[in-house]
């Protein structure tokens, strides 16, 4: 399946200036509030038991954004943190790695070599994460910096003061930009979902990212109050689903923040084939951005392989 182009061509003439692309930012359609929620819950009421929980389990451990951003970060964290995304469980040989671990810029030389060999992959943020109010040269000297250092992903911040201004070629060239600054590097377009207020909102701001060229959206970055949801997420595979029937360019999705539980894991699951599609249950189409969720994946892994529920002091402390 193609990745994103700097703008997919069947939708070109959206973003041929500001008024055009406002217009057709303006002319999708609304979000139903209550049938979106309606349908979040109900999916998440799905009941996977046995195999199919342990293949889910599985699943979701592969597809984590194993991650920590915190000034307090040290090398030595950065290093355990790498050495567990290759390991999980050091007493189960069989336990999936994470997709990849996510840093800061000045952190990810570390990580490169903790995971070394390994296919786990090193993501970082960029655009002064998480805020991005800073100068556009300032934010590509941020991307520049972790392509370099080695990043094999680059997890940006949209500027939501731009966007909700209604300046939304604002957004989709600093987008542009961002995206010719990563190289090889792919590209997940944070929107800050809890800041953007209204779903129509998030809509547009999916469509803005998948114009630009954006490899995934991504909910959050885990710094606000309001983060990951069923809803949001919902939309958002919605929205690309529907980029894909129009244009071919399949994008991925990352719900980050807040997603903490086994259980919560697997309902973002159930959204994800129930809404996009099985060719989304890859970790190269979609990813958790967690801390904690892993240790609780560990957990209830153990557990459906022992019958005895370990409990936390048998998982390491990030």
């Amino acid at each position: 399946m193609p990745t994103a182009p700097a703008t997919a061509h069947a939708l070109a003439d959206a973003t041929a200036s500001a008024g055009t692309l406002r217009r057709f930012l303006h002319g999708l359609p609304g979000v139903d509030t209550v049938g979106l929620e309606a349908r979040a819950a109900a999916l998440g009421t799905r009941s996977i038991k046995t195999t199919a929980k342990a293949y889910a389990i599985d699943l979701a451990i592969s597809m984590i954004d194993l991650t920590t951003l915190e000034g307090a970060d040290t090398p030595g964290k950065v290093r355990a943190l790498g050495a567990k995304a290759v390991n999980p469980d050091p007493t189960d040989r069989g336990t999936p790695r994470t997709a990849a671990v996510c840093v800061y810029p000045d952190m990810v030389a570390t990580a490169r070599e903790a995971v070394a060999g390994s296919g786990v992959k090193v993501a970082s943020v960029a655009t002064a994460f998480p805020a991005g109010r800073a100068a556009i040269d300032v934010k590509l000297g941020d991307v520049r910096e972790a392509v370099a250092a080695g990043a094999d992903e680059i997890d940006m911040v949209i500027d939501r003061g731009a966007f909700l201004a209604g300046d939304y070629m604002t957004v989709f060239e600093q987008i542009r930009a961002v995206k010719e600054a990563c190289g090889e590097a792919r590209l997940k377009v944070i929107f800050e979902t809890g800041e953007l207020s209204t779903y129509d909102n998030i809509r547009r701001a999916s469509w803005i990212g998948m114009l630009a060229g954006a490899d995934f959206i991504k909910t959050s970055t885990g710094k606000v109050g309001v983060n990951a949801t069923p809803a949001n997420t919902l939309l958002m595979l919605e929205a690309v689903r529907d980029f894909r029937a129009q244009t071919g360019v399949q994008i991925g999705v990352k719900p980050a923040g807040g997603i903490r539980t086994t259980k919560d894991a697997i309902k973002f699951l159930v959204l994800v084939n129930e809404t996009a599609g099985a060719d989304w249950l890859d970790n190269h189409w979609f990813r958790f951005g967690a801390s904690s969720l892993l240790n609780d994946l560990l957990m209830q892994r153990q557990k459906l392989a022992t019958g005895r529920y370990s409990g936390p002091d048998y998982v390491t402390v990030d």
